[in-house]
């Protein structure tokens, strides 16, 4: 299977809707104890890029990337 590559370009308020759905979701998954170290990776990532081009993968594709 080959992995794919896509660009995302958010704002700030999208940014923060993204992070919000993702919070909740992280809270789902808290109570119904679920792991949540995807929903953590993927908050730290947007979080620490902050309101620019992101880059979202394909589930298990490398995520490093060169600016």
């Amino acid at each position: 299977m080959r992995n794919r590559t896509q660009r995302l370009e958010l704002d700030e308020y999208e940014q923060g809707i993204l992070i919000n759905a993702l919070n909740l979701l992280r809270s789902q998954q808290i109570r119904e104890k679920r792991p949540t170290e995807p929903v953590d990776d993927l908050l730290v990532k947007i979080i620490g890029n902050g309101p620019k081009t992101l880059m979202a993968a394909e589930k298990g594709a490398d995520y490093g990337y060169a600016r």
